[in-house]
């Protein structure tokens, strides 16, 4: 039998959603795991995971690495570095729960660390750019050791299984943070495997993607002449290297960045003032390597908020709610209106309108 179109389901890509308190309200990982749930047809069990902001108010002044390892020599190995550049303050295995879903899973560990004083002082680099150095050494240097999360008073968790299971076998519901993200991955052209699973991270910027990247080929080589090195088999990773560089070190607010990876087209820009034709053409013309071509929708996760983004011809769904101090991100309006049925407000952004969240400190 010849299969046609209509005989089978290929839906359009992965699943991705976010709830933030901009309150900084702290509520269970409960609500995530329920949101994405409700969109397990969109993923195929080949990836899940969360990105999760304040879980770890006791150890907030220190950066958390969450590593996966192959074997308890690589562990060794990497713990003998991280030893000698950092000072580790806590320890341990990352709880999880024995699940049949879940399968052939690494040695999951985290680490509670600051930079050893000595070795900052003489690396003559900032505390920030000195840990995404580290992570970068033992992602490349330490066969079979991955550093999958690294920053202050967060942590990501992923896995290869539906997004739902994997939340249950880290036990996020027992996790409590004022803002969560979660991915529900369906690879078509990159392996499922652990450390290609979203979210993807640096420091506390964290990255899902539902799309593809036609232009990952020029983005990666760009982006690894400042130093990153994309190791993982997965587009996604691309743009939270982006997102770290144009924010973290060029200074950019997140609506410029969005004019960066999402750049309106140029016949778009000839209709703008003259000041903002001066300051778009800026961009695309310094920047057009980081241009992201190719269809997606991208939530990315900071300490501060959250910012919502659709590729310019807006090739793949997303929808935005609010109601009192939380907003709601997701790929459909039913994985929102799971958690919260009456809404204040909901919309469809337009493609390449950044939505920026920031949640404000607790008074």
């Amino acid at each position: 039998m010849t299969l046609r179109e209509g005989d089978i389901r290929i839906p359009s890509g992965c699943a991705v959603s976010g709830i933030i308190d901009k309150s900084r309200k702290r509520f269970s990982g409960e609500e995530i795991i329920k949101s994405i749930a409700v969109m397990r047809e969109r993923g195929n069990g080949l990836g899940g995971g969360f990105a999760a902001y304040g879980i770890y108010p006791e150890y907030k002044d220190y950066y958390a690495f969450h590593i996966f390892y192959d074997n308890p020599e690589i562990k060794k190995q990497c713990e003998l570095f991280m030893d000698e550049h950092f000072d580790i303050i806590n320890l341990s295995k990352i709880p999880t729960k024995k699940m049949s879903e879940i399968k052939d899973e690494p040695l999951i560990w985290r680490y509670f660390v600051t930079p050893h004083p000595t070795k900052l002082k003489a690396s003559q680099l900032d505390e920030r750019e000195f840990v995404v150095k580290s992570v970068f050494k033992i992602n490349t240097g330490i066969k079979g050791a991955y550093v999958f999360s690294s920053g202050k008073n967060m942590g990501v968790f992923k896995a290869v299984g539906h997004p739902e299971d994997v939340g249950r076998f880290y036990k996020l519901e027992e996790y409590e943070g004022h803002c969560f993200t979660a991915h529900g991955r369906y690879p078509t052209n990159t392996p499922g495997w652990w450390g290609g699973a979203h979210p993807f991270a640096l420091l506390d910027y964290s990255v899902i993607h539902n799309g593809e990247i036609s232009s990952y080929d020029a983005n990666r080589r760009c982006i690894e002449m400042y130093g990153y090195k994309c190791t993982l088999q997965t587009d996604t990773e691309v743009i939270t290297y982006i997102v770290d560089y144009l924010h973290r070190k060029k200074g950019l607010d997140f609506k410029e960045i969005a004019s960066v990876i999402a750049a309106p087209f140029w016949k778009t820009i000839e209709n703008y003032s003259e000041d903002e034709k001066k300051k778009a053409e800026y961009f695309r013309n310094v920047f057009a390597s980081l241009l992201i071509t190719g269809p997606f929708s991208i939530i990315v996760g900071y300490q501060d908020g959250l910012v919502a983004l659709n590729d310019r011809l807006k090739l793949r769904p997303m929808v935005v709610a609010e109601k009192g101090s939380r907003v709601y991100i997701a790929s459909e309006e039913a994985a929102v209106r799971i958690i919260e049925e009456d809404l204040d407000h909901i919309w469809a952004p337009r493609g390449g309108e950044a939505v920026v969240i920031k949640a404000w400190e607790d008074k």
